[in-house]
């Protein structure tokens, strides 16, 4: 591939609080503020067209439509300059033409703009305090005029051009209301404002003449050629009852008491103005707009209509989502349809109706599409079965678009803030983190169902698998895995020491990558035990330069030969894979904000990007050459949807009910058509008669009428012959007599004729004569003049030699005062140089002296800076002065009354400088009255520290206490639960103690008894001594019991002794396994720090061995080449024995043997002892430390 560019075909957002934000190109095209530039939007097509804003644009600040709907005109954010550009749009795609800068300008942004009547001029005004009004001729990039416009503090500003008049700009602000008329390369303002300045919010020209103004307190001006005509205070709305009882009755009793609040601290203020053929919209409080219309009585204008903004429905607070600040409001060219935007980010219709067609004063918006993300986009996703990409947003709102029909599908809003999504393969579900949980969401036909929920906080990462069975969660540094059909949790993968910050399956599901913010990349492996590989510590095959940005999202396309990147100034860069070191890349300047999530859709035909500025671009990926990418298919998009149970039943049900009043209203209306059928045949017969009976009458008058006519006829033809014989003789007669008069006026004419000629004659003859009596007193009055002129020259000679004299006479007065005022204005200065001496050296003593005290050396200060305005002011006056002897030149008789103002100044100056004097005077004195106060709060600080000492102090002895208290406390709450088991013992005595007292009344009882019947056998004494015998056989034994029982209670008595004596044995021991442990723990450190000592002997000797190697290494082949040496000497025919220092070094590699053997026993001997202590200590990490050490 030569290489990709990408193209938006989309974009779901809008900038708020721009001037002019949204406006008509056409009566269905819309344009408004949408990222770093502005979008061209068809409501009908929904076709999108985005004009890109300069490099590295921050955001549209103001915009304006010329009156012919073919330019745009820009104010923006952009590096250090703000930028003011104008755009043609009369293209498909908007073309930039001229940018406007002036140097002598400052480097202010603009924040409102307006094009003149004829599209010429173009107005600005820069933001408040300190702004300006400039008017451009935009063609020619020329600065026409500028004027600065002083406000009373912050807050809007609204430029304007009357719709009638080229010249006349109408600006409005924070204490200002002025009207400007341009006129030869200046702008004059043409009104003076009368009374109180007001904060002047917005503005918009009714007519010619007249001006509609808002204010920060709800109050309506209208003026006319810049005065007040009429004026009208408008209160804070509150929502129509239709509007309340839309919620629920809880929701109600929740919200009025905030609503009760906010009424009472918030005050109406007109946001936003627009004019229409009829009179005016206005914006008084938050969700409603007023429509104002012209009448005939005193008041100018009328409120004729509320239209407020609707509830939004999937909102979970719909009362706060219809009370946004109405930001801007506008008109289509037609006035059919009305659009406002707020400060949410969202932008509303109305259709408007004739006055005549309103019935209802109250109305409603709709939203204009759909409603948008509010603040900034955390998370983005798409899936693969369908065009629909899924975005949360910290409006705690999730939204479903279709990126194919630029429209969205669903949308909800929760609780908490959601931070990531990610859309199921199939795109029937999708995962949600928020806040408090992670939950998994059905998307159902017209809603969001929250199928299972998963105890995971703050959930900044989740994504489901290519196949849709599995996906992953981020908790903290954790990742999890679910089942997505059982919801179980598979494995959860730990490895990372950072938090999680993205995470990306394989194409097969079998490999999972994740990175944290410590800049570590894993690898996980989900079949295989789910091992890992971290890939932080290999090698960085390529690194590619930022260029000035910082990168915050990365997506590559499904092919892999395409890299799209986001960066912190929200544009998009297309590179091709593999990156170059060249800065081979295209940028786009799309978002006002940082991008947060990035995606390429499954055919790699579009890029999905989603910023902080709450808005979503749809780019058309497309090569260079100006063809679409190449995918593997066309992909055929499912169009199934999920719907519940309950929803089907009640649409069922539904359908069912409205068959049935289908039915119910079928055989009503039937029935009614036949009464009404029977009502018409019987008004039809009637009619028939009435008009048969009508027409019989009819043809008889119409019989008599031709009858009277034909009389008529007779008679009118009878006059009309008399009547042409009358006219015949009349014309005879008037024939003679204009025939003799006007034989009479003929001979008048020619008598006048005569006369006329004589009188010519005599007049010519009279001019002759005044034109010779005019030559003559011409040429007197030229001698006389010319007499006149030559004394007056001889006079003006005379006069210039004498003003020659007084020229020369006052440039030597002119000299001498020069020459005064110099010595007087040095002296003046070397004076209050040496006073500005002494007195930035007695600063510097005060600021070293009064570091307590500088808010009166800042007071001090500024007066120093009033002095030196005073000398400044004094060198003006001086350059005054010497403008006034300039112009003594013209008139000499002025010198003298200058020069005595000159010696009144000079005095005042004089007394100026001993106030000055005095005060420095009583400055010193106020500078020893500072040092005494300041040794007296010494004073007062080193015993407020004694003081704070001695409380130190007692405080320490009061924690002392305090821990006697605490151990006195933990004594007497032991001695409390050894008394309550004592009590608890002698309760159990007790109730004992009552029982055997119960058992021996109850014996008592059946002894009396017994002995009762004994009684009764007193006579016998057989009998009675049976009963005796029996009563004593009865009862003789229960001594012993009694007395088995008072053992028994001796036994427990003994038992508590020996229970308390085992308690106290018990603490005793207790405290001796503390200190045994304690003791234990000493000589675990000790044998730990033995260990280590023995570790690093080990590690020496094991050095020791290494060169010990070495030394064998080179020994072993020391010796094959002495042994290849001894080769060729028994094959040569001498056959000498080897020479002895062959022989000499095998003792080395002997000794080194022996020695690596001995340094193996003392190993083994020392692991023996490190085991035998391990064991006799029951120390575990002493037996793994040696085994680590092995």
């Amino acid at each position: 591939m030569a290489g990709a560019a990408v193209l938006p075909v989309a974009v779901f957002g809008c900038r708020p609080r721009v001037a002019g934000g949204v406006c008509f190109l056409e009566e269905r095209v819309v344009l408004h503020a949408a990222g770093a530039g502005c979008l061209r939007l068809h409501l009908e097509h929904k076709w999108h067209n985005f004009i890109p804003g300069t490099e590295k644009s921050r955001g549209v600040q103001a915009l304006a439509v010329s009156p012919d709907r073919r330019f745009l005109a820009v104010s923006e954010a952009a590096g250090e300059r703000p930028v003011l550009a104008v755009y043609e749009l009369t293209a498909e795609r908007a073309r930039r033409r001229k940018v406007l800068a002036a140097d002598e300008l400052p480097a202010r942004q603009t924040v409102s703009l307006a094009f003149s009547p004829d599209s010429r001029f173009l107005a600005a005004a820069t933001a408040p305090p300190e702004g300006h009004l400039t008017c451009w001729l935009w063609e020619k990039q020329q600065l026409a005029a500028a004027v600065r416009v002083p406000a009373a503090g912050d807050g809007p500003c609204q430029v304007s051009f009357n719709p009638q008049d080229n010249t006349q700009v109408c600006i409005t602000g924070n204490g200002f209301f002025k009207l400007f008329k341009y006129s030869e390369g200046y702008l004059k303002q043409m009104n003076l404002q009368r009374g109180e300045p007001e904060n002047y919010l917005c503005h918009a020209w009714l007519s010619e003449e007249e001006v509609i103004c808002g204010t920060d307190t709800g109050k309506l001006s209208l003026f006319e050629t810049g005065e007040l005509q009429w004026e009208k205070s408008l209160e804070y709305r509150k929502p129509p009852r239709k509007q309340e009882e839309d919620t629920t009755e809880e929701y109600e009793s929740g919200v009025a008491f905030e609503d009760n609040g906010l009424q009472q601290h918030s005050l109406p203020q007109i946001s936003a103005v627009a004019a229409y053929s009829k009179g005016f919209a206005c914006s008084p409080s938050p969700g409603v707009v007023l429509l104002f219309e012209k009448t005939c009585e005193k008041e100018a204008y009328e409120e004729k209509q509320e239209v407020w903004l609707p509830q939004d429905l999937f909102s979970t607070e719909p009362k706060k989502s219809s009370r946004q600040d109405i930001t801007c409001i506008c008109f289509s060219p037609s006035e059919e349809m009305m659009v406002v935007s707020t400060n949410k980010n969202q932008l509303y219709m109305f259709t408007m109706f004739s006055t005549k067609l309103i019935r209802e004063k109250i109305s409603y918006f709709a939203y204009m599409n759909f409603p948008l993300h509010s603040n900034s986009i955390t998370g983005l996703d798409m899936c693969i079965w369908k065009p629909i990409l899924a975005t949360c947003s910290l409006d705690r709102s999730v939204r479903i678009w279709n990126y194919k029909t630029n429209t969205l599908e669903l949308c909800k809003e929760y609780q908490e803030e959601a931070y990531t999504v990610s859309l199921h393969p199939t795109g029937l579900f999708c995962l949600v983190g928020f806040s408090d949980k992670l939950r998994f969401i059905s998307l159902l036909y017209e809603d969001m169902h929250v199928f299972k929920e998963f105890a995971v906080k703050k959930c900044r990462e989740c994504s489901f698998s290519n196949g849709g069975h599995l996906f992953a969660i981020v908790n903290g540094n954790v990742i999890q895995i679910y089942s997505s059909i059982t919801f179980e949790n598979v494995t959860n993968l730990k490895g990372h020491t950072g938090k999680v910050h993205a995470i990306k399956w394989s194409a097969d599901d079998t490999k999972f990558v994740s990175c944290d913010t410590h800049g570590a990349v894993y690898e996980w492996n989900l079949l295989t035990d789910q091992t890992l590989k971290e890939i932080s510590e290999s090698s960085i095959q390529l690194e590619v330069p930022a260029y000035d940005v910082v990168y915050t999202t990365v997506a590559v396309s499904r092919s892999g030969r395409l890299v799209f990147v986001g960066t912190s100034l929200g544009t998009i860069r297309a590179m091709k894979y593999p990156l170059t070191l060249k800065k081979d890349f295209s940028e786009y300047q799309a978002h006002a904000g940082a991008v947060t999530k990035m995606t390429v859709t499954s055919d790699d035909q579009f890029l999905l990007t989603a910023s902080e500025d709450g808005c979503v671009f749809i780019w058309k990926v497309h090569d260079k050459e100006g063809g679409g990418v190449k995918g593997e298919q066309e992909l055929e998009y499912a169009e199934e949807v999920l719907i519940m149970r309950s929803d089907i039943d009640e649409k069922s049900q539904a359908i069912l009910d409205l068959q049935i009043c289908v039915r119910d209203l079928q055989t009503e209306s039937d029935y009614e058509l036949r009464l009404k059928d029977m009502y018409c045949e019987g008004k039809i017969k009637a009619l028939e008669e009435n008009f048969t009976q009508e027409i019989d009458s009819l043809k008889t008058k119409h019989q008599i009428l031709q009858e009277e006519k034909e009389k008529q006829k007779l008679q009118y033809e009878v006059q009309l012959s008399e009547l042409m014989d009358k006219q015949a003789r009349e014309v005879q007669r008037l024939e003679s007599d204009s025939s003799q008069k006007l034989s009479m006026e003929n001979e008048k004419y020619q008598e006048l004729q005569v006369k006329s000629q004589k009188m010519e004659e005599e007049y010519e003859k009279q001019l002759h004569h005044l034109e010779e009596s005019k030559i003559k007193a011409v040429a007197e009055l030229k001698e006389h003049y010319e007499k006149k002129l030559k004394h007056k020259t001889v006079l003006l000679e005379e006069a210039k030699e004498n003003m020659r004299k007084q020229i020369e006479a006052h440039e030597e007065m002119e000299k001498q005062i020069y020459e005064d005022g110099d010595k007087e204005i040095s002296e003046l200065k070397d004076k209050y140089e040496k006073q500005l001496l002494e007195e930035k050296e007695s600063n510097i003593q005060l600021k070293g002296e009064l570091g307590v005290m500088n808010k009166r050396l800042n007071s001090l200060q500024k007066e120093l800076k009033d002095r030196n305005r005073d000398i400044e002011e004094m060198r003006l006056e001086q350059q005054k002065l010497q403008d006034i002897i300039k112009s003594l030149e013209k008139d000499i008789l002025a010198l003298k009354t200058d020069v005595k103002e000159r010696t009144e100044t000079i005095l005042e100056k004089e007394k100026h400088v001993y106030d000055l004097k005095m005060k420095n005077q009583e400055l010193q004195n106020f500078k020893f009255v500072l040092s005494y106060r300041i040794e007296e709060f010494k004073k007062q600080i080193e015993s407020r520290e004694n003081d704070i000492e001695t409380m130190k102090k007692q405080i320490s002895e009061m924690e002392a206490e305090l821990e006697q208290f605490r151990k006195e406390s933990v004594e007497l709450k032991l001695n409390i639960t050894q008394l309550q088991q004592k009590q608890k013992a002698t309760a159990g005595e007790v109730h004992r103690e009552m029982e055997k007292r119960q058992n021996m009344e109850t014996l008592i009882k059946r002894f009396k008894a017994d002995l009762h019947n004994c009684v009764r056998f007193i006579n016998d004494s057989k009998k009675m001594k049976d009963g005796i015998r029996e009563l004593y056989a009865k009862y003789v034994h229960q001594p012993d019991t009694v007395e088995a029982q008072a053992e028994d209670a001796d036994l427990q008595q003994q038992y508590k002794k020996q229970q308390e004596y085992n308690e106290r044995n018990l603490a005793v021991l207790r405290k001796k396994v503390m200190k045994d442990k304690e003791m234990q723990h000493t000589a675990y450190m000790r044998i730990m720090q033995e260990n280590v000592s023995l570790i690093k002997e080990i590690n020496d000797l094991r050095q020791e061995l290494r060169v010990a190697n070495a030394q064998v290494h080179d020994l072993q082949s020391a010796l094959r080449l002495n042994k290849n040496k001894k080769a060729i000497q028994d094959t040569a025919p001498s056959g000498e024995l080897p020479s002895s220092p062959a022989v000499l070094r095998l003792n080395p590699e002997m000794e080194n043997e022996k020695i690596i053997e001995m340094q193996q026993l003392e190993i083994q001997y020392l692991r023996d002892q490190i085991q035998e202590m391990g064991k006799a200590l029951n120390c575990p990490g002493s037996v793994s430390f040696s085994q680590k050490s092995s």
